[in-house]
Order: C-alpha cells, then structure tokens, then sequence
C-alpha cells in the first residue's frame, strides 16, 4: 500500500501552485497548459478543483459555472463532457478530465478540492484507477466530505482538514492541550488556511507552534506577494498555496 509520508517528501516551504501557474499572460486557470508551466518554474505541488460533468466525469475546474471563465451561463453540472470539450475558456483553453491529467503529469503531487458531493465518488475511482494515492492531497471545506472521499480511496491518502476542524484546531491551540489537538487532526495530515478575517486569525507564532507540535503542516492561500510569503515562512507556515508560484520558487531559492 502505499504510504501517506511520500506526498510530503519535498523540503519546506512547500510551494503550491494554486490551479497551475496564473499570471497576466498566462494560459487558463485549471488547464494542461497552465500546470506544465506551473511544473516547468519549479512548483512542488499543483493545486486545483474538481467538479462533475452531467455524464459523470470529474474535471479539473473551480466555479460550479462558465460565466466567470467562459463568458457562458451554464452550470458543468448541466453539461456533458462531449459539449465540454467544444467550450473554449477565455484564453483559449479547454478544461481537463482528471484522468487525463492524472496520467499526463504522471511524476506530479496534485493537491484536489472535492468542490460538491456528486463529484466524490468518480473522482475516487478515477484516482484508484490511476494508483496515485502517494501523490494525492484530498481536500475539502466540508469534513464529510472528505472523509468520504478517503473512505473510497483503495490506498491511503494525505488529507487537509476541512473548515469546521480547523475551527477546532484553532481553539484547542487556545488551552493548549497536544492530545485534544491530535484527537481533532487524527484523521488529517495539514491545514490549508486562509491568513484569517474579521473575526480569526492563523498567522501568528503561537497558533503555527501548537500545529506543528502535533505534526500537523500548515499552508496558507492565496499568496502573491513576496513580503506576505517572507512573512509566513518565518512565522513557521509550512508552505504556500499561490498563483505566483513562480515568485515563491524565486523568493525562497535565493532567501534559504
């Protein structure tokens, strides 16, 4: 079987190229041509989305419609993956079946985020089809969700937490106790977080030290901006989810 451990076997910061490499001038988000260029600067990890098509085939894609990067009002829940293949993003691109891509960039850390409930379990089986559940980070915002995911998984799998148990994670780092940390995060391997909003708060000292005294990675998203991923690295994050994954290559390669 193969082993959890051997996602996480590059050297931190671990450097995630959230769906592919995205710049001005670059190719579609979520798109062959945007992974390649995220694999070809350097990134450790390719992050991206899956959602269903009416036909039942998981798609590397984030919105749950067209209009944002297609200019179309349709839903990929309502289109099959034979009209899918006709629809061109604004850039040009076309969107991805995860098989395909999964075979592609065979050597590739891909780091998924179940975007809805349907799509769980023929993604699963795709990802059991390929035997590539020691490259494979399952993410999700909903712990269910997840957890379902895992539970079709042949293989075991590295896991980020959904929102309510880094909710969780983060009071408990308040007490601080390790074993209510660790009952929290048994089933999860890191967090994919958010530096905080109005009313929370991730990015300080103290919460980053209790995550990791209970082995338990911490990346934030989405960070573009060399100051703000200094900053997180030093603080203890692990690495960084970015669109910029080139600026994070160049960042840390001439600061470590």
């Amino acid at each position: 079987m193969a082993s959890k451990k051997s996602y996480w076997s590059t050297l931190e910061p671990r450097i995630f190229a959230h769906r592919g490499l995205v710049t001005l001038d670059s190719p579609d988000e979520n798109t062959v041509p945007a992974f390649r260029a995220a694999v070809l600067a350097g990134a450790d990890y390719i992050e991206s989305d899956l959602q269903l098509t009416s036909d039942g085939i998981p798609v590397l894609f984030h919105d749950s419609d067209l209009v944002r990067v297609a200019g179309l009002n349709k839903k990929i829940s309502e289109v099959s993956w034979a009209e899918l293949q006709q629809i061109r993003l604004l850039r040009g691109g076309h969107i991805p079946k995860l098989e395909d891509v999964l075979k592609t960039f065979s050597g590739v850390k891909f780091n998924l985020d179940f975007k809805s409930d349907e799509v769980v379990g023929p993604a699963a089986a795709v990802i059991n089809k390929v035997r590539c559940h020691n490259r494979v980070l399952i993410a999700s915002f909903s712990d269910a969700r997840r957890r379902r995911a895992v539970a079709m998984m042949d293989s075991p799998v590295a896991t980020s937490a959904g929102s309510f148990s880094v909710l969780l994670i983060f009071l408990a780092s308040f007490v601080p106790v390790k074993s209510l940390g660790r009952y929290f995060a048994r089933d999860i391997d890191c967090l994919q977080i958010p530096v905080g909003n109005k009313y929370l708060h991730f990015d300080n000292k103290r919460f980053l030290k209790y995550c990791k005294s209970i082995d338990l990675s911490v990346y934030f998203w989405t960070i573009n901006k060399k100051k703000d991923m200094k900053r997180l690295i030093a603080l203890g994050a692990a690495g960084l989810v970015t669109d910029k994954c080139d600026l994070a290559i160049e960042t840390f390669s001439t600061a470590l």
